[in-house]
């Protein structure tokens, strides 16, 4: 019988940020794979490291020389042998191949050799990080386990801590450092990058290193909502629904719940879907009446709400009415129902299905969204497109004018 140790190789793309337009600085940066579902939160002075898995081999030691992992693959436990460049807190973690953190435990490191065990990892390949004071230390690892044991870190002859795998930290960074995140060739990545009040959206298939540069542009409503922003083809949009309860200027939109009275408009108002502004308002944003489109005067300044004609060019851009609605629509079940068929949101648009008011009631939430435009069809109704949950396709319909529609706004 013979017996084999393996490792994954890996490769890595380093992904770093910048800032231009009204802004040059990006504060923070959330990092979402569409593909995965994973997310990170990190330092717009960070580096990325996205590390691609691409096959098994034989193990070698290729841990950094301040970091050793023994043995390696490990069975009921590892040591960990750290000699940090300086001495001072540090937080040492483990990530599965997902990205998700197993452990981690908070401990203050001296300028000599110290060793920590872990214990508790079911089978399978895991990303060992050191970050300190201006240093970052990884490693990898692969585990043979079986354990049902919760995962746990702990200084040889002195346990310190061990955490759920659920903990997440949120970790302030002043300098750069490097953060490693999980990646499969091919896999979808969403950026938001942020920088005070303005917040850039940026999708993207890494395949080499790279720098994601940020557009900033102000996009706030008459509430002083600020808004993330997203370029598509050659439009800017708004990478979220509208919200806003005043015009541009500070005047209040007209608030209407009655269901009868809101059927019977034809004058502006808005209203939160089933009258509930704490559940509906910051997932889905608002549902406003062509009256209050008409007006010209709800987009936040430099925006306006798009003519038919503007949707016709997104569309386009995106592959038509056929297949186009699975490039706009938010990946996952977090608010789409199942199946949200064909969402990639390979646009970075991120459309949720925030309803329609018909006739004065609410309904929809969950499997349609329906973005008004400022174009008429006749004296009573305007055009208007849609998306569902069962299909990539986007419909284009006339409606009522007094039925109520999300809004997305398109920069002048």
């Amino acid at each position: 019988m013979c017996f084999y140790t393996i490792k994954v190789n890996a490769q890595n793309y380093l992904i770093s940020f910048a800032g231009t337009g009204s802004s040059v600085t990006v504060s923070t940066v959330k990092v979402e794979n569409l593909t995965k579902g994973t997310i990170l939160t990190i330092s717009g002075s960070d580096i990325l490291r996205l590390t691609t898995v691409t096959g098994i081999n034989s193990i070698e030691d290729n841990q950094s020389s301040e970091l050793k992992i023994y043995p390696n693959p490990m069975n009921d436990n590892a040591t960990l042998e750290i000699f940090p460049p300086i001495e001072g807190n540090a937080i040492i973690s483990v990530y599965d191949l997902t990205g998700k953190p197993v452990a981690l435990i908070q401990s203050y490191l001296e300028n000599s050799w110290q060793n920590f065990r872990l214990s508790g990892l079911k089978s399978g390949y895991y990303f060992i990080n050191i970050k300190g004071d201006n240093y970052l230390l990884s490693g990898k690892l692969v585990s043979n386990g079986g354990s049902n044991a919760k995962t746990s870190i702990e200084r040889v002859n002195n346990v310190i801590q061990s955490v759920d795998p659920k903990t997440v930290i949120t970790d302030s960074k002043g300098t750069q450092a490097t953060v490693d995140m999980v990646y499969n060739t091919g896999d979808r990545l969403k950026f938001t990058g942020i920088s005070g009040n303005y917040s850039t959206v940026k999708t993207d298939i890494p395949a080499s290193n790279k720098t994601i540069t940020f557009n900033f542009i102000a996009c706030t409503d008459g509430d002083n909502n600020n808004y993330p922003v997203v370029e598509i083809g050659n439009q800017v949009w708004m990478a979220e629904n509208l919200k806003t309860t005043r015009y541009k200027n500070g005047t209040a939109i007209p608030l209407v719940a009655d269901n009868a009275e809101w059927n019977n408009l034809t004058t502006p108002a808005y209203c939160w879907y089933d009258n509930n502004e704490l559940i509906y308002k910051d997932a889905y944003g608002a549902l406003y009446n062509w009256y209050t489109v008409n007006t010209g005067n709800v987009c936040p300044s430099g925006w306006h709400v798009p003519a038919d004609a503007e949707l016709a060019t997104l569309t386009n851009y995106l592959g038509g009415l056929t297949d186009g609605g699975g490039k706009l629509k938010e990946t996952g079940t977090t608010h789409w129902l199942s199946p949200n068929i064909g969402a990639t949101n390979e646009s970075g648009f991120t459309t949720r299905p925030g309803g329609v008011r018909h006739f004065g009631v609410c309904t929809g939430i969950g499997y349609s969204c329906t973005l008004s435009s400022a174009t008429e069809f006749n004296a009573a109704d305007a055009w208007n497109i849609f998306l569902f949950h069962h299909t990539v396709e986007i419909s284009r319909f006339n409606e009522n004018k007094s039925f109520g529609h999300s809004v997305r706004c398109l920069r002048d």
